[in-house]
């Protein structure tokens, strides 16, 4: 079994010419064409063609990074907020018991 890696464009707009898998000197194992449309190889996984650039994995990481920051700093401003209402409450809480004006005395 054999496929056939059709000829790409690199990221760099450079012509790479087609190719068959396995390669010479290669896994033989390695019978399927992988990769993206800018980056083309040979793997054992039918599956590990994705017909985007390279580039659209690094946008796709990029924006994950972007939200997991946000949700970081979300996450620490909650936290910041919560131990400030914590610490006001215990501040501002009577020290001493009020005095109600009246004495207690056994009669």
């Amino acid at each position: 079994m054999s496929a056939e890696c059709s000829s790409y464009l690199n990221a760099d707009k450079v012509l790479v010419s087609g190719f068959s898998c396995p390669r010479t000197g290669g896994d033989a194992s390695a019978v399927y064409c992988c990769g993206f449309q800018d980056v083309k190889y040979c793997c054992d996984d039918p599956h590990s063609f994705f017909p985007y650039e390279h580039s659209y994995m690094w946008w796709l990481s990029v924006g994950a990074l972007v939200g997991l920051s946000i949700a970081a700093v979300v996450l620490f401003a909650f936290i910041i907020t919560v131990c400030v209402l914590c610490y006001l409450f215990i501040n501002t809480k009577p020290r001493s018991k009020l005095d109600s004006g009246l004495s207690l005395q056994m009669a």
